[in-house]
């Protein structure tokens, strides 16, 4: 197994040239389908080989529910500077669990309170809150009250919006908001959005991608929003409009016209002609190579965490007394 247990903990930097040239130089759908791929492999590989090390620090420690054998000289010389790596590994995993388990928890925690707040409102695919605080966001399909019973709405997504919002917007705006949002929930970026976040918890080098991913999917329903309505320009301006006013969205997994992030590059960037759409971008190009890079990288990451998964099995059931 040697030192290629480690390689999927530091893998996760291939693929930080193409997080920043896929927002710049890729369609959004294709750059947020790309690094989403690319930041669940990734993450799920550095996960399973934190545990392999792990596995070894934990047969160190007395009064370990661990088979005797796992803690034999041929067993700790399989993870290279197993004395200390071994030990510091279980914290690590431990903290990767909590973090990723408080994003979850807190993740379906709001979605269940955004449904619940609309338990009273008539279940169209607009619910318009008379609020004064200006705010939009795609609520994805969710919440069942107990036994398992869905709730009221819960059965498809819907647009919140609320009255301070539509009251600062102009009717084609409004038109833009409505279309971009739709677009959120026909492509279900809440899914990207929570995979990436629970990836970059998971290992902390592929936050630039959790970052990228929030981006591109906000862009993403920018070009489908402008093809429903026919004028860039228009979502352009409801961009502009709604992220000065409004306040963005309860959580980063639910998607919105005025998420946080970088506004005035996507105002640019629909302003611009639309974006080529292609499945995978050219090799002789400047994001084609760090794909192929951020691919190669994640391809010896799978492997090596396969290949250190099954020699770690091997070396656990020969050590282990029948």
């Amino acid at each position: 197994m040697g030192v290629f247990v480690f390689l999927p903990l530091i893998l996760p930097l291939t693929a930080w040239p193409v997080a920043r040239l896929a927002e710049q130089h890729l369609h959004p759908r294709t750059a947020t389908r790309l690094l989403t791929a690319l930041a669940v492999v990734l993450a799920l590989c550095s996960t399973v080989c934190l545990a392999l090390v792990m596995v070894v620090g934990t047969a160190q420690l007395p009064g370990n529910p661990l088979p005797d054998g796992w803690s034999d000289p041929e067993v700790r010389a399989a993870v290279p500077y197993d004395e200390v790596v071994g030990k510091a590994a279980i914290p690590a995993l431990c903290a990767v669990v909590v973090a990723c388990v408080r994003t979850a928890r807190r993740h379906g925690r709001v979605r269940r309170q955004a449904h619940r707040a609309l338990a009273g409102l008539r279940e169209t695919e607009v619910a318009v809150l008379p609020d004064a605080v200006p705010y939009a966001y795609a609520l994805p399909p969710g919440g069942r009250r107990g036994g398992g019973v869905p709730r009221a709405g819960a059965g498809r997504g819907r647009v919140v919006v609320t009255t301070a919002l539509l009251d600062r917007l102009r009717p084609a705006e409004r038109r833009a908001l409505f279309a971009h949002e739709r677009a959120h929930l026909a492509a279900r970026h809440d899914r990207f959005l929570l995979a990436v976040q629970l990836a970059a918890r998971a290992n902390p080098f592929l936050r630039p991608l959790r970052t990228a991913v929030a981006y591109t999917a906000e862009r993403w329903a920018d070009e489908d929003a402008a093809r429903v309505i026919g004028s860039r320009r228009t979502v352009a301006r409801a961009i502009g409009t709604a992220a000065l006013v409004s306040r963005g969205t309860p959580l980063p997994t639910l998607a919105g016209l005025a998420a946080p992030g970088p506004v005035p590059r996507r105002v640019a960037a629909l302003l611009g002609p639309a974006p080529a759409v292609r499945h995978w971008p050219p090799a002789f190009t400047a994001v084609g190579a760090a794909a192929w890079g951020a691919a190669a990288g994640t391809a010896v990451s799978a492997m090596s965490s396969a290949n250190s998964a099954v020699t770690m099995v091997l070396i656990l059931h020969a050590a282990t007394p029948l």
